[in-house]
């Protein structure tokens, strides 16, 4: 019968074991594997990811002789205090060097983890981007109108929440007076208005068209 010793870390030593080859790689892969914990999310990528830009926080961050201090949650991810949402455009970057946003995510958002972190490539294409998107003629953007209907108690969550470039307009009674819902289940119409590129087409001029309507028929109430 064949004995196998053990180190004290349990790992075999010497003789011909099968699969031995196998784990010594698995072991290897695995301490290639890094865990964030950013802002409550959890983010599971490589070393090799995180180094694509040997200057940056994230970099330094899991060097085995780092100057940076972090804490780490029981998992043992790496605690970071920052918006997850805007980390994940950060991430993905340096997987595969492209800038993806998601739908409700700004570029200047983006910007300011990317100077967190430090990733130089991607401060210098968001900037451009920016840089040219303010630059673009008056004639290729156009106001958007939205029109929606609320109960009293709506009301101010609805205005508090709004975001992404959404502004409030207009607030319409739509009961027997106009006021500002000293009636129960009073209803409202409220207008609100977002600043985006002229490719608007179908519902969008639409809602556009139906809310000018609505303030000038509120502006005579």
């Amino acid at each position: 019968m064949a004995t196998v010793n053990l180190n004290p870390n349990g790992c075999p030593v010497g003789g011909n074991v099968v699969g031995s080859s196998t784990s010594i790689h698995s072991i290897q892969g695995k301490d290639q594997w890094v865990k964030l914990n950013v802002g409550g999310t959890c983010f599971l990528t490589t070393k090799t990811t995180l180094s694509r830009d040997p200057n940056s926080f994230l970099s330094r961050l899991i060097q085995e002789d780092s100057d940076l201090i972090s804490d780490r949650d029981e998992t043992g991810a790496y605690l970071i205090d920052r918006d997850p949402r805007y980390f994940a455009p950060v991430l993905n970057y340096l997987r595969h060097g492209k800038l993806v946003l998601d739908d409700g995510l700004s570029e200047e958002g983006v910007l300011e983890e990317a100077e967190f972190y430090n990733v130089t490539h991607l401060i210098g294409l968001l900037k451009d981007n920016i840089a040219r998107r303010e630059q673009r003629p008056a004639a290729d953007k156009k106001r958007v109108y939205r029109v929606l209907q609320c109960q009293e108690n709506e009301l101010t969550q609805m205005v508090s929440t709004m975001s992404d470039g959404w502004r409030f307009e207009q607030l319409i009674n739509i009961g027997t007076q106009y006021n500002y819902g000293t009636e129960e289940n009073a209803e409202f119409l409220c207008v609100v208005s977002k600043e985006c590129a002229n490719t608007l087409i179908g519902r969008e001029v639409e809602s556009n068209d139906r809310a000018k309507v609505l303030q000038q028929k509120g502006s005579r109430m």
